[in-house]
């Protein structure tokens, strides 16, 4: 006679039945979404889409567009060029002297020897120098610039000197002139007659000069005039 167990084990449950509802979804996603993934990868190598490379981001290789990253920007390449070297420009100083002429000065004098109205320069009238002296700038050959250093007198000038006769005649009628005897008269200029003299007035030698000889009729200065 077959005798019944007291006690049996329960049944053995599947591995279904095991699974709790999210792993039983997680199961049944995996393949969809390595199926969804496969067929992406495989519509882009149709379509020629970019492959991934490296660095590209996991959204950038499922989705086969490219994400905006941040770049660092490049400044432009600067051609080097080289510029021809300054000239300097050629300065050079010199001195250069100038001299000036100074006018000279006329003085008139009274002189009691000359007839009254006659006149006599005694005293030729000589012109002065001034020296100046400038330093000169040349710049490239040019004249750039001039400074006064020295300003000097390096020769007076000599005043000329005039006599004015102021000489009262006391004979001859008031003609004649008081520097000679026998009378000589008053003119502008005075010769010896039957010379080279051209007058306008004559005097016939010999005459002894008693005071200046104003016609110049001694030329050879022993007192007596026209006595040739």
């Amino acid at each position: 006679m077959n005798q019944t167990p007291l006690w049996m084990p329960p049944p053995r449950r599947s591995f279904w039945s095991r699974l709790t509802p999210i792993q039983r979804v997680g199961l049944i996603g995996a393949p969809l979404l390595l199926l969804l993934c496969g067929g992406t990868a495989l519509a882009g190598a149709l379509s020629g889409a970019p492959k991934a490379t490296v660095g590209t981001s996991a959204a950038e290789q499922l989705t086969g567009t490219p994400v905006a990253h941040d770049t660092v920007p490049t400044e432009p390449a600067v051609e080097a060029t080289t510029a021809a070297p300054a000239v300097a420009a050629t300065v050079l100083k010199k001195t250069v002297t100038v001299r000036k002429s100074i006018a000279y000065a006329t003085k008139k004098v009274d002189d009691g020897t000359l007839a009254k109205g006659r006149t006599k320069v005694r005293t030729a009238g000589v012109a002065g120098v001034r020296t100046l002296t400038y330093e000169v700038t040349l710049t490239d050959g040019k004249e750039t610039g001039r400074t006064l250093t020295g300003n000097v007198v390096t020769k007076q000038p000599v005043t000329k000197v005039i006599a004015v006769g102021t000489k009262v005649s006391s004979g001859g009628g008031g003609n004649c002139d008081p520097n000679y005897t026998p009378c000589v008269p008053i003119a502008s200029d005075v010769d010896c007659a039957g010379g080279s003299g051209n007058g306008p007035a004559y005097v016939q030698g010999p005459v002894h000069v008693i005071g200046t000889d104003i016609y110049d009729l001694d030329r050879d200065g022993d007192g007596v005039g026209c006595d040739t």
